[in-house]
């Protein structure tokens, strides 16, 4: 029993020793923790203010013991942050429009001629059509004699015979009744009456009615033009009557050496390998040359005698007044491959002139992609190509209304190609459908079909820029000769010889072409460039210093993640625990400690087995004898 009390060691040097232990812990899991991270906010922020490379951030360190000035450069430092990620809304916001930078070249080089269409506005009485053709002129002619009492003079003598001859039901006077060409009234007069002395001729509109299968919607296709109201109403007879041909070959009757007296290239005589033929509704026979043939001409050098001279007959025989109101011939200068649409982009040849037309070759290449909404082939344009030729933006919008066409009508139009498992509108089969197409062409028109928005333009373009000049050929005391030379080649034999002939010279103007070209105008280059001038500009620092600012940002995260995760620890441990049956009575160690942390940090073993040390061991075996004795 004595030798236990003297073992015992007092209650003041054993919390000392307690204390001693769990400081030397505390201050070991400190050591540790600050090996990655930092024990609080204010340190870590005190640091970086320290050492980082950014300008200013010294400040807020340095002035802390003057609040005015903290605050002033607090204030400032993130007033500068702000602006600097204000400009750098502004570079992202630039640099993700995509802007382009126009890149303007000449270039010089054998220049490749373009393709040339010659047409001789002239539509033709074509054999498998003269006899319709006919019986509508002669209806076309008691028309304007009941509107405008004219006397159409008329090409044949014996309408006696036509007038006579029976119809049937479904006979081109039948359809012509259910289409008539009519007279209306102006807007301000129709309430009125016809024999109204108010009312002359010329306050009447014409035009025909268009109506429905089952005419229970009908509309009045006006213009204020008479002549135009003519011209349009007998060129949709005329149309009707070529879609019933059941082979378009049997239009196709060419006669390039009565239409071309003269073809000479670059001083070369032209041949028939040099130019195709097709037929057009309106602008009759057509001439293409130099069209994607075997060896395409090259110019070597600008000038009216290197490029293509053409002579041709501008009288027109047999041809159809109402439909062609103008004497010469039209001219298109486009690409090969591509399709001539004398519409858009052909111009008229005066008879008795020498049209002198210089060319100057412009290309253009667009960026594609995020850049632009061009396309490269038109493979990605969801409307069907039905011209053989490649993409362009007027064969994309013909294609588009022509598609529409079929799928409303039921028909295609005639003036553009025929789409698989279709056929071209006419009357004997489609009753309404121009009615139809008129009211589909309304809605084109007003882009209410979204062609003009489906289809793009090509990223690769090649445009003529062409300047005409005129003067009269052949001359006063040239012409003599030259009509005989022609007469006795080309069999010329026009009554009127000035307006019966013109020549048509197309050259280059020059060797050089122009080339404008797109560039991207804000590289990712460009980007970070104006980035770290805008950095510099605000904090007057580096890459190095953006990657300070990271590594603030991170360990910023982690000191917020570790303290989140010691205060979920610390609610856990005071959460007291519930008894268990085999508990042991641990009193003695809670009014030794009070008031700490839970029993775990505690090491109570090390407490307990603690030996002395060697040089206390001495007068501790000294003061034992005499304790027991006195016990």
């Amino acid at each position: 029993g004595g030798s236990v009390k003297a073992g015992k060691m007092p209650e003041g040097e054993k919390t000392r020793q307690c204390k001693q232990e769990e400081e030397q812990q505390q201050k070991e899991e400190e050591r540790e923790g600050l090996i990655e991270f930092y024990g609080s906010y204010q340190e870590l922020f005190q640091f970086f203010c320290s050492n980082t490379t950014i300008h200013g951030a010294i400040r807020l360190v340095c002035s802390k013991k003057n609040k005015m000035k903290t605050a002033f450069w607090s204030v400032l430092f993130f007033l500068t942050f702000g602006l600097m990620y204000w400009q750098f809304g502004i570079l992202y916001r630039e640099y993700f429009s995509y802007p382009v930078n126009l890149n303007l070249n000449l270039n010089s080089d054998r220049l490749t001629f373009p393709a040339v269409t010659l047409c001789t506005l002239n539509p033709y009485r074509y054999s498998a059509i003269r006899k319709k053709l006919d019986e509508l002129d002669q209806i076309t002619h008691q028309t304007l004699l009941d509107l405008y009492d004219y006397n159409m003079s008329l090409a044949r003598s014996d309408w006696s015979t036509l007038a006579t001859q029976k119809r049937s039901s479904r006979s081109l006077l039948h359809h012509v009744q259910r289409h008539p060409l009519r007279r209306q009234k102006r807007d301000n007069l129709v309430n009125l009456p016809e024999n109204s002395p108010s009312v002359d001729k010329n306050d009447w509109k014409i035009g025909f009615v268009l109506c429905s299968e089952n005419n229970k919607d009908c509309f009045h296709q006006a213009y204020s033009s008479g002549v135009d109201a003519v011209r349009e109403w007998y060129s949709f007879h005329y149309i009707n009557i070529l879609a019933q041909m059941p082979d378009a070959k049997a239009l196709d009757e060419s006669d390039f050496e009565n239409f071309i007296y003269a073809c000479r290239f670059n001083e070369a005589t032209c041949d028939k390998a040099n130019y195709t033929h097709f037929h057009h509704p309106l602008y009759g026979n057509c001439y293409t040359f130099n069209d994607n043939s075997s060896s395409l001409w090259t110019s070597s050098l600008p000038g009216i005698n290197n490029g293509l001279s053409l002579v041709v007959r501008t009288e027109q025989n047999d041809f159809i007044p109402l439909l062609s109101t103008v004497t010469g011939a039209r001219v298109m200068v486009h690409d090969q491959n591509e399709p001539a649409f004398m519409d858009d982009g052909g111009f008229n040849v005066r008879p008795g002139i020498e049209t002198s037309i210089s060319m100057r070759k412009e290309m253009t290449v667009r960026l594609g992609g995020s850049y632009s909404d061009c396309t490269e082939d038109g493979s990605d344009v969801p409307v069907q190509n039905l011209y053989s030729s490649r993409y362009t933006e007027q064969v994309c919008i013909r294609s588009c209304f022509q598609l529409n066409m079929v799928e409303r009508c039921g028909c295609a139009y005639y003036f553009y190609p025929l789409p698989t498992r279709a056929e071209y509108c006419d009357y004997t089969k489609h009753v309404a459908w121009g009615y139809c197409y008129y009211k589909l062409l309304a809605e084109f028109k007003a882009d209410v079909l979204g062609c003009f928005h489906k289809c793009r333009k090509p990223c690769k373009m090649t445009e003529y820029q062409l300047s005409a000049g005129y003067s009269r050929w052949p001359s006063a005391v040239s012409e003599d000769w030259v009509f005989y030379m022609l007469s006795q080649q080309n069999k010329y034999n026009i009554t009127s010889k000035r307006n019966g002939v013109a020549k048509v010279n197309i050259f280059f103007e020059e060797w050089n072409y122009k080339t404008n070209g797109e560039s991207p105008a804000f590289t990712v280059v460009t980007l970070l460039s104006q980035l770290g001038n805008q950095w510099s500009l605000w904090f007057g620092s580096s890459v190095l210093s953006v990657m300070e600012l990271a590594e603030l940002i991170l360990d910023f995260i982690a000191i917020t993640f570790i303290l989140a995760l010691r205060w979920f620890r610390s609610r856990q441990q005071l959460s007291p625990p519930g008894p268990t049956p085999n508990s042991h009575d641990n009193s003695a160690f809670q009014d030794e400690a009070p008031g700490r942390s839970p029993p775990h940090r505690f090491t109570v073993e090390a407490v307990v087995t603690m030996l002395p040390s060697y040089n206390s061991l001495e007068p501790r075996g000294l003061s034992r004898d005499g304790d027991v004795g006195h016990e």
